[in-house]
């Protein structure tokens, strides 16, 4: 069985742009890592990601390799992915919830909030893991917050999920809470399951840490009158065939709008 999520019923007041520039940097970087040998991207992986044994004092890298003070990776390491599917899992995600968070919190908030959680996000992960030398990339730590935030914003939000079973497509409508929460208890799973320095993989604990830091920032920055627990606003468990567009976009006639590697990924 394999899930999907494809896009929220959850229209946003306006223009998303802080999440749209933080795809776009986002891929732009990845573009610029991809015309690196082999050897130059693990290099700009320990000097740009976070490595947790820099990161909190414990060694510090040689001066001819040192690009920026170890304090700022978690800033640069939420721009670097490790891979196509890295990427566009991380942005996907972003793309469908992020604009409603922006949205709760206006564009400024929003961005602070954004590095926030990546920061709490590399710190969690880091301190769990105090020793490791392997190199922390990715934006999911950032993109757990925005996850945590719409959790508590609008847990009854439908998102239409693709899911195959064999040969069977379905677009189911599941409610936002039931993907998230299960997400967020995921990441705990296999943070748990994954022994301290390991080699490569899923930084699971940062997306722990960063959910956690959203569903705390999200009191703290939404503004005055958004409500949190929002309720549905449509139908949950809905089924249909890959695509059928809304009740809202078939009266406007158009289409909803779309909200071993050498690293850890995040």
């Amino acid at each position: 069985m394999f899930f999907l999520p494809l896009y929220d019923d959850n229209p946003a007041r306006g223009p998303a742009y802080v999440t749209w520039l933080l795809i776009v940097a986002c891929v732009a970087v990845f573009l610029w890592q991809s015309g690196l040998s082999l050897e130059e991207a693990r290099l700009v992986s320990v000097q740009y990601g976070v490595v947790p044994e820099l990161f909190l004092g414990g060694d510090e890298l040689p001066p001819e390799y040192r690009a920026i003070p170890a304090w700022a990776s978690p800033l640069s390491s939420m721009f670097m992915h490790g891979g196509w599917l890295h990427l566009g899992g991380n942005m996907l995600f972003l793309w469908i919830f992020g604009n409603n968070v922006e949205d709760a919190m206006g564009r400024g908030r929003f961005l602070l909030f954004y590095v926030a959680c990546g920061y709490a996000a590399a710190l969690f992960q880091s301190v769990l893991d105090v020793h490791s030398t392997v190199p922390m990339i990715g934006a999911s730590g950032a993109i757990a917050g925005v996850l945590g935030a719409y959790a508590l914003l609008y847990p009854k939000a439908n998102v239409r999920t693709l899911v195959v079973v064999l040969i069977f497509f379905r677009v189911i409508s599941v409610p936002a809470a039931a993907i998230l929460f299960g997400w967020f208890l995921m990441q705990t799973i296999g943070g748990l399951q994954t022994p301290p320095g390991a080699q490569g993989g899923v930084a699971h604990f940062a997306h722990v840490g960063g959910f956690v830091a959203g569903c705390a920032l999200i009191f703290l920055l939404k503004r005055g009158e958004v409500r949190l627990f929002q309720p549905a606003r449509s139908q949950a468990f809905e089924i249909s065939p890959i695509w059928m567009p809304s009740q809202r976009a078939r009266r406007r006639g158009g289409v909803p709008d779309a909200g071993g590697s050498p690293w850890k990924r995040r």
